[in-house]
């Protein structure tokens, strides 16, 4: 299970400037294809990971790249000039090789086909944004993030905060199922918008832990410390499989039913930062590319639930989204003037992941018993530090990634 919320607050700068708006035609513009905006979206989330892991060292690491680019591609439509284009450089995109429209409608439509009901799976993707009553957004602005991205914009008085807040938080905790429970910690009397982005994914192990089997066991989380968790396994599973020789790392895919999967990957022993520093697009496909069904005679894998919370304020200027914090921020798109800033931009997520599943993510697995003879009889133990990203299988797209430290929390 795994709930992640991002919340992009906005003030008053103090400056005005002139109006202008992005044209669009949605008519003929051309379709962004798929494998491009996988491609861009896991380029921003490897890009993203390294910075927390720059900022958190040593630290479990939990984030939604899809609820964070979701909730600054709204914010850009209402954003001209350098800081649109910092915005979208920022989420990686090349704008020379795809317009904006089109960008928009691209990642619209993969937000759109993930929020469709399934049995399977539980996928819930969203965006609002509270708004100062006495604030005038601009009606194109409002057409635009309800007609791309189904956003909606809900009126709130921020001149009460208290209020306010509870209100932002309580929308929160129940669209992520009581996940995410405060997003907001506090709100000054200079706020006048908040942009929430809400993901929430809950998904069945297509081949789930047997929960008798579960067992204390020690995890490693470096050469000095060890801690006592829960370990999961499962005996005789056939999944897909990759050695990964040249990165020094073990890579398998859990599905879940439906259309999600979980991929760990387990450094050896030290290398975590030799994988972490070769984390690219291209690396995640050749990994997905050389996994072939393999029989595992027994997986470990430690039963946990995390959670963090990042200032985003202070890892996006890293990739380049600097202007939208300062009084040079150009979002006259929303209100028809410059008086608008990105104050603060906060995220928060939990991964849960049990026996029966994971709340935020999928995986593929037959469980098969038998005493078939293993020639070479292969045990995949995740007693140290991994990584897990857990995506949609249609389309590949990262809705989750962690690095797993200390399965017992930071």
């Amino acid at each position: 299970m795994a709930g992640n919320s991002a919340a992009v607050l906005c003030q008053p700068d103090g400056t005005l400037g002139r109006s202008s708006a992005i044209q669009e035609n949605q008519s003929n513009g051309t379709r962004v294809d798929s494998r491009a905006l996988t491609s861009t979206n896991t380029d921003f989330t490897f890009s993203l990971y390294k910075e927390l892991t720059l900022k958190n060292p040593d630290k479990n690491i939990v984030f939604s790249p899809l609820s964070i680019s979701a909730a600054l591609a709204v914010l850009s439509l209402g954003a001209n000039n350098n800081t649109l284009q910092e915005i979208l450089k920022g989420l990686k995109f090349n704008l020379t090789e795809t317009p904006e429209a089109d960008i928009h409608l691209g990642l619209g439509q993969l937000l759109l086909m993930f929020g469709q009901p399934n049995e399977e799976l539980q996928i819930s993707i969203g965006s609002t944004m509270f708004v100062e009553k006495q604030m005038q957004i601009l009606a194109e602005f409002k057409e635009k993030a309800r007609a791309l991205y189904q956003a909606e914009v809900s009126s709130v008085d921020f001149q009460k905060p208290h209020e306010a807040k509870k209100l932002i938080n309580d929308f929160v905790r129940k669209q992520t199922q009581g996940k995410i429970k405060d997003l907001i910690s506090d709100l000054d009397e200079d706020t006048v918008m908040v942009l929430v982005n809400y993901i929430y994914f809950k998904g069945k192990w297509e081949t789930p832990f047997d929960p008798d089997l579960t067992f204390a066991s020690d995890f490693y989380v470096d050469n000095e410390k060890t801690v006592k968790v829960p370990m999961m396994k499962v005996k005789f599973l056939t999944t897909p499989y990759f050695r990964d020789e040249e990165l020094s790392c073990t890579v398998v895919e859990l599905k879940y039913t439906g259309n999600a999967s979980a991929l760990f990957i387990l450094p050896d022993q030290g290398k975590m930062q030799h994988v972490e520093a070769s984390l690219q697009p291209e690396t995640l496909r050749k990994w997905r590319d050389s996994l072939m069904p393999r029989k595992i005679e027994e997986l470990s894998l430690p039963k946990f639930a995390i959670s963090t919370d990042y200032s985003l304020q202070d890892i996006l200027p890293q990739l380049g989204i600097r202007e939208v914090f300062s009084t040079q921020a150009d979002l006259s798109g929303i209100t028809g003037s410059r008086e608008l800033r990105v104050s603060q931009v906060v995220h928060k997520a939990v991964l849960d992941v049990a026996e029966r599943g994971t709340e935020a993510a999928a995986a593929t697995g037959l469980l098969m018993r038998g005493s078939a003879l293993i020639r070479n009889p292969l045990r995949v133990n995740f007693n140290r530090p991994f990584l897990m990203i857990i995506s949609d299988t249609n389309t590949q797209t990262p809705l989750f990634m962690a690095k797993i430290m200390n399965p017992k929390g930071n």
